[in-house]
């Protein structure tokens, strides 16, 4: 096992105090840009192109094409996270906005569907909008602790948010591990050996309710370090076989959370904003709401996972980049979708490990 015993270097570590100081993270969209994204999307309705239709050559961006790319690097080999600012939410209906925020997305990977709907955006809500999702409590209006998401990527589009206006948080992975290695090296092999992962009771019938691996919550290849934790995802899935975590796991998820909390970064999530974050380095969440009773008012986010095309090296992918989320319907693309090809199930390793290439 091959581990990384220097601190980590470079833009993928940071503190809430550096984003405050260096906003270069965030990208305000221009009204040209804006027009871009209205022409696109009466072209595409125009064509009659239901969303899993549309592909980046259907939903041409010409003035995004420059800040599209340098969000892209940032996301890739920079922070690992950013904003946009200005996304055009008011004055459209649900479904174009959704339309909108997939052709922008096109050009920065390719969705995977997310939940047991098979669906390729989902409603961040506790309202009528929310979609089946096993055991998750994706929505709901208490606080969400920072963790990583399942894809390469996660984006969130705020339509509408709490009157309360809870504001949401990012932490770098990175930063987490140079503070283990400097207060407990001792805790490595734990964390490059990794912990199960609950798959929330979105599985087929035919699959185990938790991955039958560890997926490393740490690992290192091609002088690439990779953050794949979940306190929750991981805990749930011990639970879920009647095991404990051990006194010294109890001290790693408390520190983890600890140093993400107090090094995090706090930031408004508004109506139009997006958020970005690369899910092998940041981990994100947000503080709670109150909870509210009108459907017109409830807090709506719009969620889409990505696969970023040449995100990183790993150590195993398999097990890395798609033990996490590659078993039921979720993990599927929006071909595989068209396709029919999601029915025959994700293609496995003898040791149950999804396949790289599948």
């Amino acid at each position: 096992m091959d581990m990384l015993r220097q601190p980590v270097e470079g833009p993928s570590v940071w503190t809430g105090a550096d984003l405050e100081r260096d906003r270069s993270w965030t990208y305000a969209l221009s009204h040209e840009q804006v027009a871009d994204l209205d022409r696109a999307l009466c072209e595409v309705k125009r064509r009659g192109l239901d969303l899993a239709e549309i592909t980046r050559a259907d939903f041409p961006l010409p003035s995004l094409e420059d800040d599209l790319a340098r969000l892209l690097s940032e996301l890739r080999d920079g922070r690992g996270f950013a904003a946009v600012r200005g996304f055009p939410v008011d004055g459209y209906a649900l479904e174009d906005v959704e339309k909108m925020y997939w052709g922008l997305c096109t050009h920065l990977g390719t969705g995977v569907t997310q939940n047991s709907e098979a669906g390729l955006i989902h409603c961040v809500t506790d309202g009528q909008r929310r979609p089946q999702m096993g055991t998750r409590g994706v929505g709901n209006p208490g606080p969400v602790g920072l963790h990583i998401d399942l894809a390469d990527c996660v984006a969130l589009c705020c339509v509408r948010q709490a009157p309360d206006d809870p504001f949401s948080t990012v932490a770098s992975a990175m930063h987490i591990y140079n503070e283990i290695l400097c207060q407990h090296p001792e805790w490595l092999p734990q964390l490059y050996e990794g912990f199960v992962w609950t798959r929330r009771s979105e599985q087929n019938s035919d699959e185990p309710p938790v991955s039958n691996y560890k997926v490393p919550a740490y690992s290192y290849a091609q002088g690439v370090l990779t953050c794949r934790f979940n306190a929750g995802w991981s805990r749930t899935g011990m639970q879920e076989l009647d095991q404990a975590l051990t006194g010294e796991e109890e001290e790693i998820f408390r520190f983890i959370q600890k140093v993400a909390s107090e090094h995090c970064f706090r930031f408004p999530l508004h109506p139009g904003d997006i958020a970005f974050c690369n899910n092998y380095t940041v981990f994100h969440g947000r503080a709670g709401h109150d909870p509210v009773e009108e459907e017109e008012r409830k807090r709506l986010l719009l969620r889409i996972w990505m696969d970023l095309e040449n995100v990183r090296p790993f150590s195993d992918e398999g097990l890395v980049r798609y033990g996490t989320i590659r078993y039921g319907r979720l993990g599927w693309t929006a071909s595989d979708l068209l396709s029919g090809r999601y029915r025959e199930g994700h293609r496995l390793r003898a040791d149950g490990v999804p396949e790289a290439s599948a």
